[in-house]
C-alpha cells in the first residue's frame, strides 16, 4: 500500500476548476500566479506554458485593471492548464472573468466591502457559468472590523472572515466554494486551517503568504503543508515564494511527492557528509542530480560517500552509488552490478538507469 493510500483525506465537497478536479479526495493539486502583466498576452501565455512543463495544474492571474480583463478570452483559449482570475475591489471584472471563460474566480473578504451588493448576482452568474469563487483570506488584507474585534490577525480572525463570505454567498443558494486563510507565520496557518477544516466541508486551498524567498519560504510552506497534509488538510496548494514562479510549482510538486500524495520523479538519497568522506560527495552529487535533470522516469537514485550507511541506503533505491577511494560500487535494485573508476560513476549510472526504464521496471511509490 502506498503513502498517500494511507493518508486519511479530510471529506469535503468536490469542485471541478476546468478539467481539474478539487476535493472529495481527488488528487491534491499544485498552483502558482504569473508574474506577468496579464494584459501582456504573449508573455503570459509564455509563462504559462513553463508553468505547466514544471506540473503546474492551475494558475492564477492578476486582473487589477479593464486592459487586463480584456486580456482574458485570449488567454483562457490558449492556456493549456485552467486559469483563474485573481480579483480586487472591482466587480465588474468578476462578470468579465466569468465571461472570458475562466475556470475559476478569486475574491479577497478584506477588499470586497465593494462587492457585498454584487454577491446575488456574482453567484448567479458563476452558478450559470459553472464556475467556483475561491473565498481567499490574507493576513495582510483581513477587514477593519474583524481586527478590531479579535484584537490582532489570529487563526479565529481569518476563519471567521473566510466563512463570514461563504455565509453571503449561501444566502444566494451558491456553494461552489473553496477557501484559503493565509498567514506568513506557518503556525497561524496550521492553526487556522485546523479550525477551518473543522467548522466546514469546503475544499481548502494551502498556502503560506508573503512566505519570502526560498529556502525560507520553502521551509515555512513545506512545515505548515506537512502538517496539514499529513491530517488529510488541504485539497490544492501554493508555495509562495519571492522567486520565478516555475519554483513554487517544483518545490511544490516536491513536497507532495515527499508526502505520497503525487508521483515521485526523480529523488536523490545522498548522505551530508562527515570526516570519514573519501570522495567530493558534494560535487558528486551535483554531477549526478545534473545529469538525471529532466530524466522522464521516476527514480530513486543514492549517493553515498562511506562504508557505513553507504551500500544499505544505495540497496533501498532504484539504483545508486557508494563511493570512496576512488572509485564506486554501482547498485541497481538492491545488488551490486559494477564496480567503476570515479570520474566513470556519473556516466555508469545513466547507463543502468537508461536500461532500468527500458525494462520496464518502475521505482517504488
Amino acid at each position: 500500500m502506498s503513502i498517500d493510500q494511507q493518508l486519511l483525506r479530510r471529506p469535503s465537497r468536490r469542485l471541478q476548476v476546468g478539467t481539474v478536479a478539487v476535493g472529495d479526495g481527488a488528487p491534491v493539486s499544485v498552483q502558482s500566479m504569473t508574474t506577468t502583466v496579464t494584459v501582456d498576452v504573449d508573455a503570459t501565455l509564455r509563462q504559462i506554458a513553463e508553468l505547466t512543463a514544471a506540473g503546474c495544474d492551475i494558475v492564477r492571474v492578476a486582473v487589477p485593471s479593464q486592459d487586463d480583463a480584456d486580456a482574458l478570452p485570449a488567454i483562457t483559449a490558449k492556456s493549456p492548464i485552467p486559469v483563474i482570475a485573481d480579483i480586487h475591489f472591482q466587480p465588474k471584472y468578476v462578470f468579465a472573468a466569468l465571461d472570458a471563460g475562466c475556470a475559476g474566480v478569486r475574491v479577497n473578504p478584506g477588499n470586497i466591502k465593494r462587492f457585498d451588493d454584487k454577491v446575488g448576482e456574482i453567484a448567479q452568474a458563476a452558478a450559470q457559468a459553472g464556475v467556483p469563487i475561491r473565498i481567499g483570506v490574507n493576513a495582510g488584507s483581513l477587514d477593519q472590523r474583524l481586527l478590531a474585534k479579535h484584537g490582532r490577525v489570529t487563526p479565529e480572525a481569518l476563519v471567521e472572515s473566510a466563512l463570514w463570505e461563504c455565509s453571503l454567498f449561501e444566502e444566494h443558494g451558491f456553494g461552489d466554494i473553496k477557501i484559503s486563510v493565509k498567514h506568513h507565520d506557518p503556525l497561524v496557518v496550521i492553526a487556522a486551517y485546523r479550525l477551518l477544516a473543522a467548522k466546514c466541508d469546503y475544499p481548502l486551498h494551502l498556502g503560506v503568504t508573503e512566505a519570502g524567498p526560498p529556502p525560507q519560504g520553502t521551509i515555512k510552506s513545506a512545515v505548515a503543508f506537512g502538517v496539514l497534509l499529513s491530517e488529510g488538510i488541504g485539497d490544492t496548494i501554493r508555495v509562495s515564494l519571492s522567486a520565478p514562479p516555475v519554483q513554487e510549482v517544483i518545490e511544490g510538486a516536491h513536497v507532495l511527492a515527499s508526502l505520497g500524495l503525487r508521483p515521485r520523479r526523480l529523488e536523490i538519497v545522498s548522505c551530508p557528509g562527515c570526516g570519514r568522506l573519501q570522495v567530493d560527495l558534494y560535487r558528486l552529487t551535483e554531477q549526478v542530480q545534473a545529469a538525471f535533470d529532466g530524466f522522464p522516469h521516476p527514480l530513486r537514485v543514492a549517493v553515498m560517500g562511506c562504508v557505513v550507511n553507504g551500500p544499505g541506503e544505495a540497496r533501498e533505491a532504484d539504483l545508486g552509488v557508494s563511493a570512496g577511494n576512488g572509485k564506486g560500487q554501482i547498485f541497481v535494485k538492491g545488488e551490486i552490478v559494477d564496480t567503476v573508476a570515479e570520474h566513470l560513476i556519473v556516466e555508469t549510472l545513466l547507463e543502468h538507469a537508461l536500461a532500468l526504464t527500458t525494462a520496464g521496471q518502475p521505482a517504488p511509490a
